[in-house]
């Protein structure tokens, strides 16, 4: 089966306003306009995330051991996220690219697994954040839960700061069944839901 890729732009390397703006003006948001993402916003916003920034295949974010436990989905309404069809779509870090994984809008399946937190559906893109223990339990045992842990955080606040400075807003929902968001992603069992991350321009 041929699967469907969308090659994401460059990341920019300067910003338009300092870390400092961006840490004064964060705040969680849970209200959203209804207009449409440049991809080009969410390309951005998937390398702040996990992005390659060096040689070695480093990331974005600190990684315990460089283990890098995390995989990134991104649920998109119909043109929601502009040149994106309705859908949902994996982050694949060393190309930096969208992969098609689940055609159709399941947003409003993903808020239903949130308990009904609304503002989900109305965010243009939701980012989905998963952990796979093994990768870093594998080298540090039952303390690589903790690492896996602090490694959300930090992509968390990568993804609320470079939202900023995109003039867009998000919030981290941890409050989901997760068993019920795993089926809603259709991925195995080993693929633990952290962080669902609404993105959006705030109302």
């Amino acid at each position: 089966m041929k699967q469907t890729i969308f090659k994401l732009s460059a990341p920019q390397l300067k910003g338009k306003i300092s870390l400092e703006e961006t840490i004064a003006k964060r705040r969680s948001v849970r209200r959203y306009r209804g207009e449409s993402l440049d991809l080009a916003q969410l390309s951005q916003i998937l390398w702040s995330a996990q992005g390659i920034t060096g040689s070695g295949m480093l990331r974005a974010a600190p990684s315990a051991g460089a283990t890098y436990p995390l995989e990134i989905f991104v649920f998109s309404g119909q043109e929601s996220v502009k040149e994106l069809e309705a859908g949902i779509y994996q982050y694949i870090v060393n190309s930096h690219s969208l992969r098609l994984h689940k055609s159709g809008d399941f947003r409003p399946d993903l808020a239903r697994a949130a308990l009904d937190q609304e503002f989900i559906v109305q965010a243009p893109a939701n980012i989905v954040i998963c952990a796979l223990y093994h990768r870093t339990c594998d080298t540090y045992s039952r303390r690589g839960e903790r690492y896996v842990h602090m490694e959300v955080g930090h992509v968390g606040e990568n993804i609320h700061l470079q939202a900023v400075a995109l003039g867009l807003a998000s919030v981290e929902v941890g409050a989901f069944h997760d068993e019920e968001v795993r089926k809603v992603l259709g991925v195995e069992e080993q693929i633990k839901p952290l962080y669902i991350m609404p993105l959006g321009k705030a109302e």
